[in-house]
């Protein structure tokens, strides 16, 4: 894969500009589409492996991801790790890991997501985990768009990081000049939208 991120997101449609609806409720002019990585195996593999590498040294025994997008790439930096993959899915407040997974006092879990805005996700998932006796050994995602400006409290490593702005409706200026707000992903579904 090349080095140039960017445009390989570009190409990939995943970097997507115009006026976007965050699930966060706060609208930005960037959109980072990372359904359009997990399509492409070849590419999701990719961005895996590179957390991979960062994390093989750590003695991982578990990675754990929230729902939707976070499973899938669990499941691969698992894959790549040699490693169990458990799920962080919604519960009535935050996230639970449910469905009978277990984590024991020698387990060591590494958290991974797709898109981190705020980081709320990660931030849910690792309170989940605080139920268990595992050691939490790291956070990684495959696109930070905070540009480290998140909510996680610990550090975490990106395959691809870069800072956009966002902005609340009243203070948006793409609504003040009256550009179409586009919903997608979790947004679109909570908005009605298909």
């Amino acid at each position: 894969m090349k080095d140039d991120l960017a445009g390989l997101l570009r190409k990939y449609g995943v970097l997507l500009e115009g006026h976007f609806l965050l699930a966060s409720g706060r609208h930005s002019d960037r959109y980072f589409e990372k359904f359009r990585i997990l399509e492409h195996p070849e590419l999701c593999e990719e961005f895996a492996q590179r957390i991979a590498r960062d994390y093989r040294d750590k003695g991982v025994t578990v990675v754990c991801g929230p729902t939707t997008g976070g499973i899938i790439i669990a499941y691969a930096v698992a894959r790549q790790l040699g490693a169990r993959c458990v799920i962080a899915e919604p519960a009535e407040q935050g996230r639970k890991i449910g469905r009978g997974f277990l984590l024991s006092a020698e387990d060591r879990v590494l958290v991974v997501d797709d898109v981190m805005t705020t980081g709320g996700s990660v931030v849910d998932t690792l309170a989940a985990l605080a139920g268990f006796p595992a050691e939490v050994v790291g956070v990684a995602v495959f696109i930070d768009r905070s540009g480290g400006r998140h909510r996680v409290g610990r550090p975490v490593r990106a395959v691809y990081s870069q800072q956009f702005e966002t902005w609340g409706p009243a203070e948006c200026p793409q609504c003040r000049q009256g550009v179409e707000l586009v919903t997608r992903g979790r947004s679109s579904r909570a908005a009605g939208k298909p």
